[in-house]
């Protein structure tokens, strides 16, 4: 049984993207996070010990996202998604991606990318 623990909205300061301006000047980048935990532990013991420290994983995400450019959000969706599974807690996390001012000549809101991965040992 899981319970979710969701995380949105965090905006990161980023260079990724195929083209040389991206990479140049940079964009802003939002994620969002919804963990597969089992928060029963945690409820019991009121312990931060027992569950996922939200905080130190917004930390961790934004370092992904701010450091070390790649081209394209999957790669980064990806990487984010390994942020989140390094702690044994979760199960299975979904990460969306959120690239509002990609290079795209139309008007449009934002661009997205969600992926879902679990943790290998629970398939």
């Amino acid at each position: 049984m899981t319970d979710e623990l969701s995380i949105t909205g965090i905006e990161c300061f980023g260079h990724h993207g195929v083209y040389d301006h991206e990479r140049r000047d940079g964009q802003v980048f939002v994620v969002d996070l919804t963990l597969g935990v089992d928060t029963r532990a945690a409820a019991a013991s009121d312990d931060l010990r027992d569950t996922v420290d939200y905080g130190s994983l917004v930390g961790r995400v934004k370092t992904v996202v701010e450091s070390d450019p790649v081209d394209l959000i999957e790669t980064l969706a990806r990487r984010i998604s390994g942020v989140a599974l390094s702690d044994h807690r979760v199960q299975w996390v979904r990460v969306t991606v959120h690239k509002p001012d990609a290079p795209i000549e139309a008007t449009f809101e934002d661009v997205a990318l969600t992926i879902l991965q679990k943790r290998e040992d629970s398939l």
